[in-house]
């Protein structure tokens, strides 16, 4: 078995020393230009040159969970794509969107600017009837995070392309759900995949559809919002603000709105990072499976992009 990693921007010796670990029987290394068909793939950002090349590949691991990148490059006609499924990414995930909107709920910021200035001083408390909270896409991650915002009693809301049911959580599916769930939501999460059919979804007409003094958490990807749009409805009063994650252009340009805007919070795509050692043995386990020509969870329907 010939395994070869193609990760950009990623120190790959302790990846091939942790995969010829976990897999010691297997010819692991780390592709080069020419190099030998190899039967599987560890990726991040691979180049088309790699996969124009590597057209013997059975299975291709992405070590993110995002891999609409590798969507619209042209793939090995027979090779799976197979997402990073958890790996220690969910329950961060779920800290870092239950600490936006606990400290948005709980007007933290506000006691934060108090406490600079010396000020003893009280904010009114929120009642949590009045703060439903909206958490479009119900994968892995979203399914973690709309379990985690119920323990805090609050309403959660949940939407994806097709019903799925969590206990505690409204469902909503479809476009035909899609504005009853925006109108029933004072806090928006999104945690969809990109597609063709999510890339802009957070826009005026959408943002305008969610309760008046709505707040947003973006931590899928950057071409979900269309920022001039959310700065917009925050400036007009409409939104509350918004905790960022991701953006269009990553690293976020030194220049930009959201970096200095009061009611904006930006974080360096930080939300879930890849765990390293959680990672490997996920892909492991995975390839020993396929090679046994057992069934795997995490391919990707490249038809639909997730």
């Amino acid at each position: 078995m010939k395994i070869t990693i193609a990760c950009k921007d990623t120190k790959i010796q302790p990846w091939l020393d942790g995969l010829r670990m976990a897999l010691p029987e297997a010819k692991i290394s780390e592709w080069q230009a020419g190099d030998a068909p190899a039967d599987y793939a560890v990726v991040w950002h691979p180049t088309q040159q790699f996969l124009n090349e590597q057209q013997d590949l059975k299975a291709i691991f992405n070590i993110g969970a995002g891999v609409d990148a590798m969507m619209h490059m042209k793939l090995p006609s027979k090779a799976k794509v197979v997402r990073l499924e958890d790996a220690g990414m969910s329950v961060q995930m779920a800290e870092y969107v239950c600490h936006a909107v606990i400290r948005h709920f709980r007007d933290f910021a506000a006691y934060d600017h108090a406490a600079s200035s010396r000020q003893w001083s009280f904010q009114k408390p929120k009642r949590r009837e009045d703060f439903p909270i909206g958490v479009m896409g119900l994968g892995v991650l979203g399914r973690r995070v709309a379990k985690t915002l119920c323990n805090f009693d609050f309403k959660v809301n949940g939407w994806s392309q097709r019903k799925k049911e969590i206990n505690g959580v409204s469902a909503y599916a479809g476009r035909s759900e899609f504005q009853a769930f925006l109108a029933a939501s004072k806090v928006l999460v999104c945690l969809l995949p990109l597609t063709d059919q999510t890339i802009n979804i957070m826009n005026e007409a959408t943002l305008q559809s969610l309760q008046s003094g709505a707040y947003v958490i973006n931590v899928a990807r950057g071409q979900h919002l269309v920022e001039e749009d959310l700065l917009r409805l925050i400036d007009s009063g409409h939104l509350a603000g918004a905790t960022l994650d991701v953006f269009r252009e990553e690293p976020l340009p030194a220049g930009h709105a959201f970096w200095t805007h009061p009611k904006i919070t930006v974080t360096p795509h930080a939300s879930a990072r890849t765990l390293r050692d959680e990672t490997i043995s996920q892909i492991a386990r995975k390839i020993l499976a396929l090679s046994r020509g057992a069934v795997i969870s995490g391919v990707v329907n490249q038809q639909l992009g997730y």
